[in-house]
């Protein structure tokens, strides 16, 4: 019996200590499976995102960027966070939050961004005015339901271009385009009205240029325009994409002055304002070479004649030695030439120049009776080869018979 009692605890525990290791690897088995989903679900891998979404806009204008659920169980919407991020690497800023019945914008976009949507209707669209070039990136929309462990998500990525004109100079007889753009990601808010205003001054009334009321059924509305600008302004953008621009033709003087648009989607409205520059043409005169002298020059005019003076009165100093030594070398060559001249002369005929004594008998007889110095004086007065060349010269002979 003892041997007996033995054998059975020792199978006894081999059972057990059997039993135990399937229990285990079983516990494993079933750890590895449940594992995944347990992570899913912390780290919230069941998101629902929506493929992200792109708008363009530019600096100083407003972007509405949609957010909206759409679930056909009523589920109360208990949290919205809008994040912003302005690359792969950068860390995500909070942009704005909602919870509890109460929204709060963040950081440097207080005063910047509001939720516009109903919340009630899960919609948790957001308007960012005053569009900044650091605004650009993506911005990522997270609705939570009450009750429910699915989080949705929508991401719009935003390009910021520069900043249009606001305002634009047009002469008298032109056509001008003045846009009007509301841009937005939301599809269930379109267009219902649209106003366009003329002030000419500060203090002055306002005008209307035009409205416009669309059409859900058609796709043109009905647009009209009054007083001064009737017939002058046609409304030329893509209402269908909230492009409210108008072409103002025929533009006169008294247009000058402010144009304020304002586009209506239900109760929320975008306003756009741009100042009007109007030029008198002056009148056209007649082209002459005169006239054309300006655009040849290419409006350089001063520079130009400066620059010819300046150049002018550098070489004048140059330009006056130049014709001194001209004037030196005619002048050397001259002398050279006269002197050559007057030696061959003299080579050519040594007796030309012959120098004859006068007589100053008489003038020495009346010094005498005067009591004066003895003086002679001897006058040279050249002759000239016609008068030598007379053999019989009566002057010669007189002269020589009185020495």
């Amino acid at each position: 019996m003892t041997t007996f009692t033995l054998l059975s605890t020792s199978a006894g525990r081999d059972y057990w200590h059997k039993t135990e290791k399937l229990v285990s690897s079983m516990f494993c088995l079933l750890k590895l499976i449940l594992m995944p989903v347990l992570l899913d679900y912390s780290l919230g891998l069941n998101d629902l995102i929506v493929s992200s979404l792109e708008l363009t806009v530019r600096v100083g204008d407003s972007a509405l960027m949609g957010c909206v659920f759409q679930t056909t169980e009523e589920k109360r919407v208990i949290k919205v966070d809008w994040m912003f991020s302005s690359g792969d690497r950068a860390k995500d800023e909070y942009v704005l939050y909602y919870y509890a019945n109460l929204s709060v914008p963040v950081g440097r976009f207080q005063n910047r961004v509001r939720l516009v949507g109903d919340i009630l209707h899960n919609d948790g669209s957001l308007l960012l005015q005053d569009v900044e070039e650091a605004d650009q990136g993506t911005y990522t929309c997270e609705i939570r339901l009450e009750k429910e462990s699915l989080v949705f998500k929508k991401a719009v990525l935003l390009h910021v271009l520069p900043e249009e004109p606001k305002e634009l100079t047009v002469h008298v007889g032109d056509s001008t385009q003045l846009g009007c753009v509301f841009q937005s990601t939301a599809e269930d808010k379109h267009m219902t009205k649209v106003d366009w205003m003329f002030s000419s001054g500060e203090n002055a009334k306002e005008e209307i240029v035009l409205s416009y009321y669309p059409k859900l059924s058609v796709p043109v509305g009905y647009s009209q325009n009054w007083g001064r600008f009737q017939n002058r302004v046609a409304l030329v953008g893509d209402t269908s994409r909230n492009d409210a621009s108008i072409m103002l033709q025929g533009v006169k003087e008294s247009d000058r002055g402010r144009y304020t648009c304002s586009i209506h989607l239900g109760n929320l409205s975008f306003k756009k304002t741009t100042t009007l520059h109007v030029i008198v043409k002056e009148p056209q005169t007649m082209v002459t070479p005169v006239a054309l002298r300006p655009e040849i020059l290419g409006g350089n005019q001063l520079v130009i004649i400066v620059g010819i003076v300046c150049v002018t009165i550098l070489l004048l100093p140059v330009l006056i030695l130049i014709v001194k030594r001209t004037h030196r070398s005619k002048s050397s060559v001259t002398s050279t030439t006269l002197v050559k001249s007057l030696e061959n002369i003299k080579k050519a005929d040594p007796e030309k120049h012959v120098y004859s004594s006068v007589a100053t008998r008489m003038l020495i007889e009346d010094e005498e009776s005067n009591g004066k110095a003895e003086a002679t004086y001897m006058t040279m007065h050249p002759v000239w080869p016609s008068v030598k060349s007379a053999p019989n010269n009566p002057l010669e002979k007189s002269q020589l018979g009185e020495f």
